[in-house]
């Protein structure tokens, strides 16, 4: 990523944690911060914009759906990720969390088959009709990729 998007985001995210401060309300750029974040720390290549299904391919060619979220100090269980639309193509979701000043907290990544079969999995209408997961079943069907855990 070259400097002058680097220092254009810095200016975002400042922007975005200031009229969250005065308004109560997000900005709206969680999506691309997260999708610049994810491909800067995993070295993946975005896609182009409006691409339907998929947002970035890592090195071997897969195709990777981007979700952020930024969550609040204190995030309870109610926390949900975007729609994933099983409809489109993709190989895996990634999920980028981002704290309240935008900067990344962890990554999790999951493939098509898991997120799939916990999307239809009978029981919540929102993950049924919206494909809207909760971050903490995600986490469960998920693998951590960022940060690497220190063995």
């Amino acid at each position: 990523m070259n400097k002058e998007l680097q220092e254009i985001l810095a200016a975002a995210k400042e922007v975005a944690v200031r009229f969250k401060h005065l308004t109560g309300k997000p900005l709206g750029i969680t999506g691309e911060i997260a999708e610049f974040s994810a491909a800067k720390l995993l070295n993946l290549n975005l896609a182009e914009a409006r691409q339907a299904g998929y947002d970035a391919i890592d090195r071997t060619g897969r195709k990777i759906q981007i979700k952020g979220r930024c969550l609040p100090e204190n995030p309870g269980p109610g926390q949900r990720l975007g729609s994933v639309r099983l409809d489109h193509e993709w190989d895996s979701v990634l999920l980028v969390l981002l704290d309240q000043s935008f900067e990344v907290i962890e990554m999790w990544e999951a493939d098509r088959p898991a997120v799939q079969k916990a999307i239809l999995a009978p029981g919540s209408k929102a993950r049924n009709e919206r494909g809207a997961l909760a971050v903490g079943k995600f986490k469960k069907i998920g693998t951590k990729v960022w940060p690497a855990d220190k063995a």
